[in-house]
């Protein structure tokens, strides 16, 4: 089987190779998605905690391993039924690898943790391929206004699925609060784009009020923000919502900017992707490019050196 690409054309093995494992070209044997499955189930039941920081990091490496077969072995029908975890196992795993994900990039002050981010790598990207859309959830919501409200295990459903994505998470606390709203006169489609554009207006006069910004500016600059698909920190933009610092040092002065980033950046990733300003489209794009997706294909079930365990 191959697969075209603009630079030239991948050729991959076969799916039993992926799946079951292989001989490398060094010689080396590489396990296959299956095997890698059992030591996930094996040495991470989902019920477990995982302790101590080798452990995580054992488990950051495996997944990544995992990430990166079921990339490939997505493109052969013979996965299909075959994929061994059950989707909503597949999405706590994904959940928890996201924790991580969060914790390491949340430690930087920590020498450890930085450690630990030298040695491996997180496939976010990966992640973010087979992570669900706002889409699905409200698919979800929909059918659970249909239960009338009365099936639990839909509410599950969702909190599984917001905790795979990187992108849901920071919406959770608003697709909760619809959730919370509805009942028998809801209609979730068109009620969710009227709470979605009253909780962000309410949400900015917060940050507006709380913070003393300037109130056209700011919200031209996240009009901007959304349009560009990111919160551009510097340069004259961002100073032009600021308050009058007069009476603050130089070194309050900094952390109250700081502070002000935050909540815009939290507003932002609250909101993109949800619509309701001038750009309906306002979603960010992840993408590979052409020389990383070719790596990821050659390289997706062989253990990187970076990755060896001594």
């Amino acid at each position: 089987m191959e697969i075209k690409r603009p630079l030239g054309i991948v050729l991959l093995k076969s799916f039993e190779e992926y799946y079951y494992g292989y001989e490398d070209d060094k010689g080396k044997n590489q396990m296959g998605y299956k095997e890698r499955i059992t030591i996930l189930l094996k040495n991470y039941p989902l019920q477990k905690q995982i302790i101590g920081e080798q452990a995580k990091k054992d488990f950051i490496i495996l997944m990544g391993n995992i990430l990166r077969l079921r990339n490939i072995l997505t493109s052969f029908d013979k996965f299909k039924g075959n994929e061994i975890l059950f989707e909503r196992d597949f999405q706590d795993y994904i959940g928890i690898y996201n924790d991580l994900y969060e914790e390491f990039k949340s430690k930087k002050d920590n020498k450890d943790a930085e450690s630990i981010k030298k040695d491996i790598v997180f496939e976010m990207e990966l992640v973010k391929q087979v992570e669900v859309n706002i889409d699905y959830i409200l698919m979800l919501v929909a059918k659970y206004h249909k239960s009338n409200c009365k099936d639990k295990e839909i509410l599950v459903s969702i909190d599984k699925a917001i905790k795979s994505s990187l992108t849901l998470r920071s919406k959770k606390e608003l697709i909760d609060g619809f959730i919370s709203k509805i009942n028998a006169d809801t209609d979730v489609m068109k009620d969710w784009s009227k709470f979605v554009k009253k909780q962000k207006e309410a949400d900015l006069k917060n940050i507006i009020t709380e913070e003393n910004l300037n109130e056209i500016e700011t919200k031209r600059f996240l009009e901007n923000s959304f349009r560009e698909g990111q919160v551009k920190t510097i340069g004259t933009d961002i100073e032009k919502i600021l308050p009058p610092m007069k009476r603050f040092g130089e070194g309050n002065k900094s952390e109250k900017k700081e502070t002000i980033i935050q909540k815009l950046k939290k507003f932002f990733e609250k909101y993109c992707g949800l619509g309701s300003t001038t750009n309906e489209n306002n979603i960010i794009e992840y993408k590979i490019t052409n020389n990383e997706e070719q790596d990821n294909l050659r390289m997706v079930a062989e253990d990187s050196e970076k990755y060896k365990k001594e």
